[in-house]
């Protein structure tokens, strides 16, 4: 018997951690042939059709998710009319919850499975080679003649250590750009609107698992392991325990973590002092400066504690830090949304993320959404509409902010335009301002070049300034566009060439290593950036350029 396992990801570099699992699970049932084939929403579906019908498999099994459900479905009814007699099965969190009236809708779902799938996967697939009946099988959901028939919940496996490790059975492609791992299960908190607070407690895999684990990803030379564990650092003495692993082991490989800052303790940020610049990426989840909206939503947090445990870390260790909010928290207007950004932007995190809140399936969000009258997409990934709090073109606002986040704070591009404009008015309201302007002038309505985005900050930034304003504004505006590379072509309006000894071509000698291209440009600046407190005088500075080979783009500042 054949069994494909598949699912349709957002993006090419994102691999997949529940399919491998799966495999592995079922890897020794007498009889099976698996087979896993990742594929993206970003290709033909006529092409991902094409693909799934030519494996020619017994059962096809889709994980699903809040991206990929809609052609997932799509595609599986195509493939029951291509091959009728195929056993199509779903899975994963956007199914495992509405799961009977889904297949009330969909005849070409032959079986759900609900919640983890491990141990139902390979009882279904048992059962299915054998020809017998389902209806011993807990958590799943399958049809029998006309009938949908949903069989009891079962409980989450208490050892994990019992799922084999796909990675020891080579079952993950580790040539991805970004490979995912997970050390445990479950979360201490119990957000109303996380997937995550359906499962009560933690479960983690033994310690010899994880640093065996750990130790194949780090000596295959993994580019990135994103640790999927929903807080990593629930347990700080485990936390530390991992994290003196990989310094001692790592071979260059850079691992992102989703913690709770708050939950850091000196002996954490003690270790943590050690990591090299680049190793560690850690995602934490602010989620709203408000301690009253946090309590709404059950998220029991001190964001003193998180707050002052996040300043430790950018001031004393190399660790990226990367801060998440939800917007559209009950409780929660504009006013306080843009409060609760500008208390990120106070901590000076590498990387500020905004999302407006998704009211997912199974969550207690659904019912605290219609107590208060929210409204939100019926279909996925169930966005907010509009709160009692936030109007619907609040919501559009905000997502302009998070936009720009990501072209202007996350980019680093911005840097010395980024400190102007702080040191005028709060970032939190530039932004929005920005944002309204941005949506006005319809910049938002396509991809932005990164002259045409440069382009776009000049024009914002230039209403109602004074000419004096206006310049320090170019010459923050030129300096970025520097660093950003050899100025060619048609740089935007506000950069300025210059003529005479200063300009492009000018007398200056520069030693270029074999293989190396070397460009350079001078111009005149009205402050030095490179100094704190800028000088004032005008300062020449010559801005190189190198490209090799393998090595890119490099800017040097003179």
């Amino acid at each position: 018997m054949k069994i494909l396992l598949s699912t349709l990801h957002a993006k090419y570099v994102h691999a997949s951690l529940a399919l491998p699992y799966l495999a592995s699970a079922s890897a020794t049932l007498p009889g099976v042939e698996l087979h896993i084939l990742e594929m993206t929403i970003n290709e033909l579906p006529d092409q991902l059709l094409a693909k799934l019908y030519a494996e020619r498999a017994d059962v096809v099994m889709f994980s699903c998710y809040i991206w990929n459900t809609e052609l997932t479905l799509k595609l599986a009814s195509d493939l029951k009319q291509l091959a009728p007699e195929t056993f199509i099965v779903l899975g994963g969190p956007e199914v495992s919850f509405g799961a009977f009236d889904l297949m009330v809708r969909n005849s070409a779902v032959d079986c759900i499975v609900r919640g983890e799938g491990e141990q139902t996967c390979r009882e279904l697939l048992d059962a299915l080679g054998r020809g017998e009946p389902l209806e011993e099988i807990g958590g799943i959901t399958y049809r029998e003649g006309e009938e949908v028939i949903a069989n009891p919940e079962r409980a989450a496996l208490a050892e994990l250590d019992l799922v084999p490790s796909p990675f020891a059975a080579g079952l993950v492609d580790l040539k991805k750009p970004l490979v995912y791992y997970e050390t445990s299960r479950g979360c201490p908190f119990s957000c109303a609107f996380c997937m995550s607070s359906i499962e009560k407690g933690v479960r983690s895999f033994s310690m010899e698992r994880i640093k065996a684990d750990l130790l194949l990803l780090m000596e295959a030379g993994v580019q990135t392991v994103k640790l999927a564990d929903r807080t990593f650092n629930y347990d700080a003495r485990r936390a530390n325990e991992i994290w003196n692993f990989i310094l001692e082991h790592n071979r260059g490989s850079k691992f992102h973590f989703e913690i709770a800052a708050e939950l850091l303790t000196g002996d954490n940020l003690d270790l943590l002092v050690q990591v090299p610049a680049g190793m560690f990426r850690f995602e934490i989840g602010v989620q709203s400066g408000g301690e009253e909206t946090l309590a709404k939503v059950e998220r029991k947090s001190s964001l003193e504690r998180l707050y002052a445990n996040v300043e430790r870390l950018k001031s004393a260790t190399k660790v990226t830090v990367h801060l998440d909010l939800v917007a559209g928290l009950p409780g929660e207007s504009l006013e306080g949304f843009l409060a609760s950004v500008q208390g990120l932007f106070t901590l000076d995190a590498d990387h500020i993320q905004v999302e407006p809140l998704k009211v997912l399936k199974g969550t207690a969000m659904r019912g605290i959404a219609r107590k208060e009258g929210y409204a939100y997409a019926e279909a996925a990934p169930y966005k907010i509409l509009r709160t009692p709090w936030l109007t619907f073109e609040e919501i559009r606002r905000i997502e302009g902010i998070s936009r720009l986040l990501d072209l202007v704070y996350n980019s680093g591009r911005f840097a010395a335009t980024m400190r102007l404009f702080a040191a005028e008015r709060p970032l939190s309201q530039l932004l929005d301002e920005a944002a309204q302007f941005f949506e006005s002038a319809g910049h938002f309505a396509g991809n932005l070049s990164l002259a045409s985005l440069f382009e776009a900050l000049w024009r914002f930034g230039t209403g109602g300034r004074d000419e004096a304003a206006k310049e320090r504004l170019r010459d923050a505006l030129c300096f970025d566009f520097c660093l950003t590379g050899y100025p060619a072509g048609n740089p935007p309006s506000f950069f300025t060439r210059g003529s005479g000894p200063d300009a492009p071509g000018a007398p200056l000698r520069l030693e270029a290593k074999p293989g190396e291209r070397v460009r350079y440009y001078r111009r005149t600046f009205a402050r030095d950036y490179r100094c704190t407190p800028w000088c004032e005088e005008p300062t020449v500075l010559t801005f190189v350029y190198r490209s090799a080979p393998g090595a890119g783009l490099q800017v040097q500042v003179l």
